[in-house]
């Protein structure tokens, strides 16, 4: 199973599910408000997210399931794996923000006022309209700059959490990652009884800017 970052939608892994079909059975899709899905009145959360991902894997009788995660996708297989152990496999994230504080939630949120995305990068901004029609790409990032304000209040993710995962866990980050650091990826690494950890070079964040290549290989690796 394949899991998008926020504000992002399952086209963005296509390429990549594109790449491992020959090695796995993929399932892409969005989350809850993404990539055109209906946007709840509720206020976007990881455990909303995480309910989503729990409700495809009932109804696909998918117990189990190796996970790849990408950013806040990533946070998302880590909450499942610390709060409802044995209902995924295997998880492989790949720049995950795990250290969530006031300071952090503010500056990250910044970076979805849409105004300014229209102002300075409207190519982005339509983009983002495309990506998310027929819903109102504004929305979805207002309600995400809502849940990354609660997650510095409140992340809902714990370092206890982390604890209680048995799973086996690959948490990988780029060397160049503007948003997250290596330093908060190693932190959570060393909690983990079964982590591993990658670094990519030259790497930013952005999961177009990744090479495509390095990271089914390493996912290819990691899950046969």
């Amino acid at each position: 199973m394949l899991l998008h970052g926020a504000i992002g939608s399952s086209s963005q892994l296509e390429p990549l599910a594109e790449k491992l079909k020959d090695n796995f059975e993929i399932y892409l899709w969005n989350f809850t408000g993404h990539g055109g899905k209906e946007i709840p009145a509720v206020p976007f959360s990881i455990k909303l997210f995480a309910e989503d991902v729990m409700h495809f894997i009932d109804k696909n009788k998918l117990s189990g399931i190796d996970v790849y995660g990408y950013s806040m996708g990533g946070y998302v297989a880590m909450y499942i794996a610390g709060n409802f152990p044995g209902k995924i496999g295997k998880i492989f994230t790949t720049a995950t923000k795990f250290k969530w504080e006031p300071e952090t939630s503010l500056k990250e949120s910044k970076l979805l006022n849409t105004e300014k995305i229209i102002e300075k990068i409207p190519a982005f901004a339509k983009e983002l309209e495309t990506r998310h029609s027929p819903q109102n790409w504004i929305t979805v990032l207002n309600k995400t700059s809502e849940m990354m304000m609660d997650l510095g209040i409140e992340p809902e993710l714990k370092i206890s959490d982390l604890e209680f995962i048995e799973n086996e866990v690959l948490l990988s980050v780029g060397d160049r990652d503007n948003m997250v650091s290596i330093e908060e990826t190693v932190d959570v690494y060393r909690k983990l009884k079964k982590g591993s950890l990658l670094v990519i070079p030259d790497t930013p964040h952005p999961i177009e800017k990744i090479n495509s290549d390095r990271l089914t290989s390493e996912i290819v690796n990691f899950f046969i």
